[in-house]
Parts: C-alpha cells; sequence; structure tokens
C-alpha cells in the first residue's frame, strides 16, 4: 500500500468520526480543503461515493459507513504498534487530546501541565476547554474531565479532584446599599447574574443546610455563560455572582470579593477523568493519568 493511500484513509477516517471538513483539518494539522481534497482522490481511486456532501452538512454513505467500520479498529491497532515503540524512548511520544469544562479547567488542569510537559517533551497535549456537553468518543478525544453526574455510561471514570464548590460573590461596593442575605430566601431581593450553559439554557443556583435543599432561579438582567465574565461583573458592583470558589479566592482574600451564604454553599459532584472503556491506553495518556494522580 502507498504512503498516499494511507493519508487518504486516514483522511477519511477523520472525517467519518466529526462529519466535518474543518474538525477533520483541525485534527490532522491541515486544512479542510486539503481534507476534501484528499477524500475525493479515495473516492476517484476507488470509484464508490464515501460520502454525502451538502453545502451544511456531511453525512457517510452505506459505503462510507462500512469503510469506516473496518477502519476504526485497523487505525487502532497502528496505534497501539507504533505506542509500542517507546518502551524504546526515555519519555512518552504522541498526541493526548483532552476535553475539560471551561469554567474549571484553569484550577483543574492547568498547573499539571507545565510539569507534564517538562518532563514529557516529546509529548503533545492538545486541551479542548469548553463547558458544552462534548461525546469526546464521537469527537477524537483521549478522554475527559467532567462532574460525576455529566460521566458517559460504559466510561473508565477516575476520581481526581477534592470536591469543589460554588460560592456566591459581591464587591463592597455593592453591599454598600444592600444588606447581606442570610438565606437563599433573601436573595430575591438582590440583582443577580443569571448563569447559562453555552446552549443558552440557565441553571438555578442550588443551595442546602442541615438536609434542607434551596433552589434560587435568578432573573437579574444580566445572563452569561462565562465564570471569568461573571467574575468580573461581581468585582464592578454590578451584581452577585454564583461561581467556582477557587476562581475568586485571591479576589476574597484580598477583599475585592466577599462571600455570603458560605455555609448554604455544598460541594459539587465530585470531578472525574473519564475514557472509553475499550479505548487503547497510550503512554501518553498513562503520563497524563499518572500526572492527575500525582496532583
Amino acid at each position: 500500500m502507498r504512503a498516499t493511500d494511507l493519508s487518504e484513509m486516514a483522511a477519511f477516517a477523520a472525517v467519518a468520526r466529526h462529519l466535518s471538513f474543518r474538525k477533520a483539518g483541525e485534527e490532522r494539522g491541515v486544512t479542510a480543503s486539503a481534507i476534501s481534497h484528499a477524500v475525493l482522490n479515495l473516492e476517484e481511486r476507488i470509484g464508490i461515493r464515501l460520502l454525502n456532501r451538502t453545502t451544511r452538512s456531511v453525512s457517510l454513505t452505506q459505503a462510507g459507513e462500512l469503510l469506516k467500520s473496518h477502519l476504526d479498529p485497523a487505525f487502532g491497532e497502528i496505534s497501539s504498534a507504533l505506542d509500542t515503540l517507546n518502551q524504546f524512548r526515555d519519555t512518552p511520544f504522541g498526541k493526548v487530546r483532552l476535553n475539560v469544562a471551561n469554567s474549571i479547567a484553569p484550577f483543574v488542569i492547568g498547573h499539571i501541565i507545565g510539569p507534564l510537559l517538562s518532563k514529557n517533551p516529546n509529548l503533545q497535549l492538545e486541551i479542548s476547554a469548553t463547558d458544552r456537553l462534548v461525546d469526546i468518543v464521537e469527537e477524537g478525544f483521549d478522554a475527559g474531565i467532567r462532574f460525576g453526574e455529566r460521566v458517559t455510561e460504559g466510561m473508565i471514570a477516575l476520581r481526581i479532584r477534592p470536591r469543589l464548590r460554588l460560592v456566591v460573590v459581591g464587591s463592597p461596593a455593592y453591599f454598600e446599599h444592600r444588606p447581606k442575605p442570610l438565606t437563599p430566601h433573601d436573595l430575591k431581593r438582590h440583582l443577580c447574574i443569571q448563569n447559562m450553559y453555552p446552549s443558552g439554557v440557565r441553571y438555578p443556583w442550588d443551595f442546602a443546610r442541615d438536609g434542607q435543599p434551596v433552589t434560587f432561579h435568578p432573573n437579574g438582567p444580566l445572563s452569561l455563560d462565562d465564570h471569568e465574565l461573571m467574575t468580573q461583573a461581581a468585582l464592578g458592583g454590578v451584581a452577585l455572582a454564583y461561581v467556582w470558589e477557587n476562581r475568586v479566592a485571591e479576589h476574597v482574600a484580598a477583599g475585592r470579593l466577599i462571600k455570603v451564604l458560605d455555609d448554604w454553599c455544598q460541594p459539587e459532584e465530585p470531578l472525574y477523568l473519564y475514557y472509553p472503556s475499550r479505548r487503547h491506553m497510550s503512554a501518553g495518556f498513562r503520563a497524563l493519568i499518572e500526572a492527575i494522580r500525582a496532583e
């Protein structure tokens, strides 16, 4: 088999995974047009159409589905074979793709990146930080980091961090003319930022004390899907924010923000690193797991 044949099939396999030339190009490190050209060459050479293309979507033909079903395990075996060569290297070689929620990424994974890459100079670490719920298998990630209730069934899940919690904060300027809330019910008399998922769906502020849960739905004039923007808005005295405690710890310590309802803010579900149970675990991926476990 020619190298060009293998390259074209790898391009097709990437498109088949993502159903997108752009995403396939990003995975392969080339342009979308280069991916499209490679797949067209493959189709012309074998004389069979593998993809249905429109201006808005890409889908697999029946022949494309069949080819994908054979290529996925074949490329998995090739990847596994190449990874066995790591035993002849001082450090792992290759790419590891990780998905993690953007709102927690800085204080969950940020501090291990430097030491991990310093210890493994041949490792390529690709991290996608997004609060959008991602199917890590469909989008070609090696692993993801999420809270326990969001981990898909059939995954191996490794608990990696102490439990985090969301807290309510406001600036000293905000509280100059408003009393601090003593219970979650007092929030009805305050300006509160509405928390959104990237989809636009709002989620409530959840509290609990002495076994008594309270759910509060803010209806303030500001809605945000980014915790950094929420923090900045709170620092500016715009409204109260419901954000991760780790993100605002320095501002609270410096007196720029004030925590309220602290005894009502309970830890969230534990965080997990999760990955497909049948996935080959590369040496680079094992190095990532070891780094997270050490932390």
